[in-house]
This record gives C-alpha cells, structure tokens and sequence, in this order.
C-alpha cells in the first residue's frame, strides 16, 4: 500500500487550505493509500540552522535534515513515503513562514552541492522519486498573480522539489473568500459579494481538482 503525507502549512486548520487538504485526503485513501495529516502550526521547529552536517564529507544522513526537534518524526515520514502533499496560503507572494521552515529542512538535506555531469545540475540524494504536491492558495485573482509576481516566485519552489524529490505539480488556487464574516473586518479593496460567488461557484471546482491531485498522485 502506498503511503501519502498531507502537510497543512496554514495557521487555520479548517479553512480554504485544509478543507482542500482533505479532499486530496479522500482522493489519496480512495485510491488505496494510506494517509497521514499533519498541522505544522501544532509543530514546534525551526527551519535550516546551516548546521551543515548533511554536507560534509562523508555524511550518512540520505537526505534526513541533521538538526533534532518535533519536525524530525515528519521529515522521516516524509523519506519513507510514496508521496508529499502540502498545501499553504500565500501571504505578499510567499508561502507562510512555517511552510517555508518546512521546505528548507526537506530541500536543504535532501539536495547536494556536488555537480551531476550527466544533468548538468547537482547530484541527487535520494534514490527513488517521492511525488510531491503543492497547493496554493492565495487571496489574489488569477488576473493578477503575474502583477504581484506570485508565479514567478511560487515556480522557484516547484523547480527545486522537482529536481531533489523527482517530480513536483502545483495547484494554485485563487481568489480565496478570506473571512467567515467580512462584516467584522476593515476591508474595502475586495468585494465580499464577488467573493462569495468565487467560493459558491469556483471553490468546488478547486476541491475537484484537489481530489484529483490526491488520487493522480497515488495511481501515476
């Protein structure tokens, strides 16, 4: 039976990023997977101390971050698993600081500095492909990510998961209802009516695909 990680990077634990966390959930354990569900805001750690020990010479680490704390139980689930789902708001472009803690200590350790010849990047640590999926989800129009340069940014993160894990898709999700109740919030730059209608109408399309992230990368 395969083995799925799902990583809920949002400081909210019932809102737009977990309840799509949990429809890939269900895709995954349709599919026959087992699955484990993990709140980093629950986790007290830290990101990349630039200890250094996955890179000297001789190291024995294979691609575990050396540095002990309550992440290290879900870094090595992580390096046992067939597949990684995190899913993170974006906050002025940039996954949430938990997350971004998270992904140092994955790519960090995992990653090298020693040339592949063959590639013409670096070497690889890991010996197999663990899939990783990402989902973004971000208060930002799709119209507007290329503005605030939300993709761009975003793709950096893609790029290495990709070279370091073996294979990396992303799932962006846009124009988010933010607030259970707009009422109570000085806010008048979005429209709560449009907001609405994007939750009403959009949002279910988003948890389709989201189903679907968690059942591809089970079956592919």
């Amino acid at each position: 039976m395969s083995k799925i990680i799902i990583i809920n990077g949002s400081p909210r634990k019932n809102f737009n990023t977990a309840q799509l966390l949990h429809s890939a959930e269900n895709g995954a354990k349709h599919s026959g997977s087992d699955v484990e569900y993990f709140n980093l805001i629950d986790i007290n750690y830290k990101g990349c101390i630039s200890c250094f020990a996955c890179k000297r010479k001789g190291n024995k680490t294979n691609g575990l971050c050396a540095y002990k704390d309550e992440l290290t139980p879900v870094l090595e689930k992580i390096l046992q698993a067939n597949a990684v789902i995190i899913g993170t708001p974006v906050y002025y472009s940039y996954p949430t600081g938990m997350t971004r803690n998270l992904l140092e200590r994955m790519m960090f350790a995992a990653g090298t500095y020693l040339k592949d010849e063959k590639s013409g990047y670096t070497k690889r640590v890991l010996d197999r492909t663990i899939k990783i999926g990402l989902i973004y989800t971000m208060n930002c129009p799709e119209n507007m990510a290329d503005t605030y340069n939300y993709n761009t940014i975003l793709s950096a993160d893609k790029m290495f998961l990709n070279h370091i894990f073996g294979y990396c898709e992303v799932l962006n999700v846009y124009d988010t209802y933010q607030f259970s109740d707009y009422s109570k919030y000085d806010i008048d730059l979005f429209d709560e009516r449009h907001k609405r209608e994007v939750k009403e109408k959009e949002f279910p399309i988003y948890l389709d695909k989201a189903y679907n992230l968690g059942k591809r990368l089970v079956l592919n």
